[in-house]
């Protein structure tokens, strides 16, 4: 039988992309899709949120198992896994919000309490945050299991803002997209990269899903009326073409490191 094997430190590369523009445009577009390709799969394209949910489960599993498997960063399985993870973020929220019922109120503030301990935790083992060294598989599982939770915290907080609170979508893109310039400033200024890194990532989440029904919704509730589908082939699109070009660009920094 297979078994993951644990790369030590000397042999494995950071399994994280630097975090740069690219990073970010495409982290907001994964978001939008998380919550545009919900929808679609589970009421435009009829499956459920229950087959939704154990399609999109499964598939997780297996982009994680890869992301766990490889050595180095890969920029189309790391992407793969960020889109699923939002995907099945969103679906979390939704099971809690729409099946059990449960107050976004609630929802938001039991799945900030959950980050704040998965940081804690990870903090006291490994006495640093950083995600510039992703080098170890226990860092790795603490990275993925703090995505995850931000990505159903986002949509948690970005729903409670534009529902419960009613924001609306158009305010409520405007407000979370205020919100993450005001963190890159105090970035600019001289901010802890970490903190701040972690605030706009977990902020992107709620701003992409802002947008995502700003875009999606009808015209009658406030939205543009691009539909689910269209809105999440587009920028499935553009994100295949940024990871595209990642990946091209990872493979010829390889080449090139091994010919000299």
């Amino acid at each position: 039988m297979n078994t993951l094997t644990t790369p030590t430190a000397s042999n494995w590369l950071n399994k994280v992309p630097e975090v740069a523009l690219s990073f970010w445009i495409i982290k907001i577009m994964s978001t939008t899709v998380g919550e545009t390709g919900a929808d679609f799969l589970a009421v435009n394209a009829g499956l459920g949120q229950g087959v939704t949910r154990a399609v999109m489960g499964a598939l997780l599993a297996g982009a994680l198992f890869m992301q766990l498997r490889t050595r180095r960063y890969t920029p189309w399985i790391y992407w793969l896994t960020v889109v699923l993870v939002s995907v099945v973020g969103t679906l979390i929220t939704d099971l809690l919000t729409d099946g059990l019922g449960v107050s976004l109120y609630v929802s938001t503030s039991v799945f900030a309490v959950v980050l704040a301990g998965i940081f804690a935790v990870w903090y006291w083992v490994e006495r640093s945050l950083s995600i510039h060294e992703i080098l170890t598989r226990r860092r790795e599982l603490f990275y993925w299991s703090a995505i995850l939770c931000t990505f159903a915290l986002g949509t948690a907080a970005g729903d409670l803002a534009t529902e419960s609170l009613g924001l609306g979508f158009t305010w409520g893109a405007a407000s979370f997209g205020a919100l993450i310039a005001m963190t890159y400033a105090a970035w600019r200024m001289g901010g802890n990269a970490v903190l701040t890194f972690w605030i706009g990532y977990i902020l992107t989440r709620p701003f992409g899903a802002a947008l995502g029904d700003l875009l999606t919704q009808a015209k009658t509730y406030g939205g543009l009326g691009m539909g689910a589908m269209w809105t999440s082939a587009l920028f499935l699109s553009v994100i295949m073409m940024l990871v595209a070009v990642a990946q091209f660009s990872a493979g010829s920094n390889r080449n090139l490191q091994v010919a000299e």
